[in-house]
């Protein structure tokens, strides 16, 4: 099965600065018809890691993510994708993770 990646971002607000102490948060809603199993992270956009996100993201489910402390010296744009159950990854897409109330969309 073939599934496209279309991302929809709402930001209700911006953050002037990069502060290290914040933890930063964001949204991940998955409306496609199969399972999130991983969700990857680059800042280059060639070597990934990922988020611990368990048993992974159900179709029609959504996560709140937290960037662990140890990523505070890396930049806020990052390269992000997710593999699904099917193991087909979703394009990579670039975001800055410094923004308030990020909420990103996988659908088909």
């Amino acid at each position: 099965m073939l599934n496209f990646l279309a991302i929809a971002l709402v930001l209700t607000s911006f953050t002037a600065s990069y502060a290290q102490s914040s933890e930063f948060s964001f949204k991940v809603y998955n409306k496609t018809d199969t399972a999130i199993k991983k969700l990857l992270v680059s800042e280059d956009g060639k070597t990934y890691g990922y988020f611990d996100i368990s048993g992974g993201i159900a179709a029609g489910k959504s996560m709140t993510l937290v960037w662990d402390k140890s990523t505070d010296d890396e930049k806020c744009v990052q390269w992000f994708k997710a593999v699904y159950a099917d193991k087909s990854e979703s394009a990579p897409v670039k975001f800055d993770f410094c923004e308030d109330e990020l909420e990103l969309e996988f659908t088909e």
